[in-house]
């Protein structure tokens, strides 16, 4: 969540920011809004407060002036409910559309609406030359993907992983923490179940409820992301600044209803509903958020370029971000299959508006100040399965295991 005084102080900043993400809100509005719920509160405090003083002249008093006090004390109560009730609707009217405003954009974020609006940071590898199957096709061959009983099972948007590609992605989740710990991650199986505050607090709601699935019977949500738990896992705490930065790498399945993609990347197991991830995340001093932000991107890289996998990292455009970022950067692997490149990894920095809907503090000089929180992808399985069968399919239709990668499964190629 923003900072209110923003509004106050900075109003044309918040124009700014949400011009950029292409939102169309009436700031000045939002402004008499404010101001209007401020005025209402103090006035029905001071009611209140006049109120307490007429009650308790009333025992000092005798005849008609007790009398006139008792009815001006009754007069009070009424217009201070009025004037309260009043201020409470007020509240929850700006309340309610504050807390849907979305993260300040960086001033270093691409400029553009648009998922295509993305700015190239950089390029790593070559592309492989040739004709290639896609990793449904490779998964039929070799027998390591079946998404045909999944859907028999389950619906549209679920696989089974058998065999060989069992073993890649419990490998890869070795390869991740093996990667991660030596720089501070404490590896993490968080719960995959989360009450609503986490998601309210990480900022995925009320924005992308759509997205997540619900267990209305038990009032619980499951995650899309471990980066939900992790963070609110310290939410209502002070922590220590001298622990800093505190990074976890957290381990989980990830549920994700996937709404509005209909049509959209159906075949095999890039887009599903269910997937595990590594996800790393840091709660650092405001000062190191941006070089903590450049710290995740690293880690990124060098986990994909441990594997020989070609790919680039882009910077998203402030339209493209989700309500909790204030920058975020891509990587997209380079898909033979599909013969273009797509997202596997994304790191983001989310500032202060997580821990301020959190209440994540730590004790500074000048007292309790609201950490920064970011998060970044370490694995997200699926799309790195995908991306080792293809990159590494031969010519005569085996594939290849990244060196990186044989010390985990135990085996150099499949088929």
């Amino acid at each position: 969540m923003i900072d209110p005084r923003i509004l106050r102080t900075e109003p044309e900043l918040l124009k700014t920011s949400l011009e950029l993400r292409g939102i169309d809100l009436d700031v000045d509005a939002l402004v008499v809004l404010d101001e209007r719920r401020r005025i209402e509160r103090v006035k029905a405090e001071e009611i209140r407060s006049e109120q307490k003083t007429v009650g308790k002249s009333v025992s000092k008093l005798d005849g008609d002036e007790r009398q006139a006090a008792i009815s001006r004390a009754g007069d009070l109560s009424e217009a201070y409910k009025t004037s309260l009730a009043f201020a409470d609707a007020s509240d929850a009217e700006f309340n309610d559309i504050w807390v849907s405003l979305p993260n300040l954009v960086d001033p270093t974020a691409a400029s553009g609406t648009e998922e295509e609006d993305a700015e190239l940071v950089s390029k790593w590898g070559d592309p492989p030359e040739g004709e290639f199957l896609d990793h449904l096709e490779l998964g039929e061959r070799h027998g390591f993907l079946d998404v045909e009983r999944a859907a028999k099972v389950s619906g549209s948007r679920f696989g089974f992983l058998l065999g060989p590609l069992v073993r890649l992605e419990f490998g890869l989740v070795s390869y991740a923490l093996d990667k991660l710990e030596p720089h501070g991650f404490t590896p993490v199986i968080p719960p995959v179940l989360v009450r609503d505050h986490a998601l309210y607090g990480t900022g995925f709601f009320p924005g992308d409820r759509d997205q997540v699935y619900s267990l209305a019977d038990d009032d619980l949500y499951l995650i899309g992301t471990s980066e939900v738990a992790l963070a609110a896992m310290h939410s209502d705490e002070i922590l220590d600044k001298d622990r800093f930065p505190m990074r976890y790498a957290g381990f989980s399945t990830c549920f994700r209803r996937e709404s509005g993609t209909y049509g959209k990347d159906t075949r095999g197991i890039f887009r599903v509903h269910q997937f595990d991830k590594v996800e790393m995340f840091s709660f650092v001093h405001p000062d190191t958020a941006k070089d903590e932000h450049d710290f995740l991107l690293a880690r990124e890289e060098e986990l994909v370029q441990g594997l020989g996998i070609p790919y680039r990292v882009m910077n998203i455009a402030a339209g493209d971000l989700g309500a909790s970022a204030a920058k975020k950067y891509d990587i997209e692997a380079w898909f033979p299959g599909q013969g273009r490149y797509r997202e596997i990894t994304s790191t983001s920095n989310t500032t202060d508006y997580q821990s301020r809907r959190l209440k994540i503090r730590f004790r500074g000089d000048e007292g309790n100040q609201l950490a920064h929180t970011l998060n970044g992808t370490a694995i997200a399985m699926g799309r790195w399965l995908i991306a080792i069968v293809e990159n590494y399919q031969q010519p005569d239709g085996s594939i290849v295991v990244p060196e990186a990668l044989r010390p985990y499964v135990g085996f150099e190629s499949i088929g």
